[in-house]
Formats: structure tokens, sequence, C-alpha cells
């Protein structure tokens, strides 16, 4: 009971929209979605993983949040919307976090045993981020909305862009180029360089 009201104490301060405790506890679907989750990881921690799983398929259909009950999630997630968002089974997640719809934290199909982020404590993930690979987003770190994460996050930090790159920590400006093992292409991009390419062909052949 306590962790359900510090929770609907957090959309309150979150959402300047949400009007009355009684509003976000029977209306939002990010609180269903977190109840819902308590259950079936509960099972799951218990080898109990039918049950869990049926329970996790059960709060999607009601709510369009997909969180597998092997993730971990810390106390006072605000779930905003929550419709498509999808949280993997070794992902966790830490305390006081802000999660907008579309948000996926995933893996990228290439590791094994711990395959999704950890997210730190106080994190912002805006909507329709990816957060894809057995990797850490640090404490206070702010993702922009759409990017996709592909490797580690320090702490204080903003990541923007698809690879996300980290513009900002600790207040300060910056922009570097993370490596990177996965090329996420841009369509337009490309069909500029073939266009560049073509070019420079036709000036050579005149």
């Amino acid at each position: 009971m306590r962790e359900i009201k510090e929770l609907i104490a957090a959309y309150r301060q979150r959402d300047p929209a949400a009007q009355s405790d009684m509003e976000v506890r029977l209306l939002y679907p990010g609180i269903k979605a977190i109840k819902s989750h308590r259950k079936a990881h509960w099972c799951y921690e218990r080898n109990m993983k039918f049950l869990a799983r049926l329970i996790s398929q059960r709060n999607r259909r009601k709510t369009g949040i997909e969180i597998h009950p092997g993730a971990k999630i810390g106390r006072r997630l605000v779930i905003d919307h929550g419709m498509g968002i999808v949280i993997g089974e070794t992902a966790e997640v830490g305390d006081d976090c802000l999660i907008y719809h579309g948000v996926t934290l995933g893996g990228t199909g290439k590791d094994n045993g711990k395959r999704h982020p950890t997210i730190g404590n106080n994190v912002l993930i805006g909507t329709g981020a990816k957060v894809l690979g057995p990797f850490t987003v640090g404490d206070n770190s702010r993702i922009a909305a759409n990017s996709v994460v592909l490797c580690e996050v320090p702490p204080n930090a903003t990541a923007v862009g698809i690879p996300a790159q980290i513009v900002r920590i600790d207040g300060e400006k910056r922009s570097y180029v993370s490596d990177i093992d996965q090329v996420v292409s841009d369509p337009i991009q490309a069909a500029i360089e073939k266009l560049r390419s073509e070019i420079e062909n036709l000036k050579e052949n005149h």
C-alpha cells in the first residue's frame, strides 16, 4: 500500500494533467502495469514462469505496456501514456524514472544472458526512444525522443540521435562519436552520397 501511495504521488508530481489521486489510481495505465508486474515478477522469482507470463500478457492486452516478468523495476516509475512500451527480461530500471510511450528497453540479438539495459535512478527516456543492449544508462541521464541508444550513457548526460550521441554532461555541451559496432543507416544520407558519387563520375567522364 505504501508503494502505491508513493507511485501515485510521483504521478501527481510529474503529470500536470493529473487531477486527483483517485484518477491516477483508477485511470492511469502505468499504475495498472506496475501493479501487475509486481505480481508477475513475484511468480517469476519463484519459478512459476507460465503464471508469470500469463499475468504479463493479460496486462499487455489491457494497457499496451509489455514488461517481461523477469525485468527488475524500481520504485516510483512513472509511465506517461504508456502505449507501446516494451521492457525486456533482463532489463533493470532504477528508482524515480520517467518513461514515455513507445519506448523499448530491448536487446540486439547478439548477447546471451544479460541482454537488456540497466537504467539508473532518475532517468528520463523520451517518446519512441530505443535503448538496446546490456549496458548501463547512468543516474540522472536523459534520452531524447526517438533516439536509438546502443552504448553506455554516463551519469548526468543527455543522449540524442540515431545512433545516439552524448551532447551534454553535467550541464556542459559536448559531442563525440561513440564506438558503436552497429550502424543504423540513414536512407536520405545514403541517397545523397549516391548522387554525389554519380555526379563525380559524370564530371570525370566529360
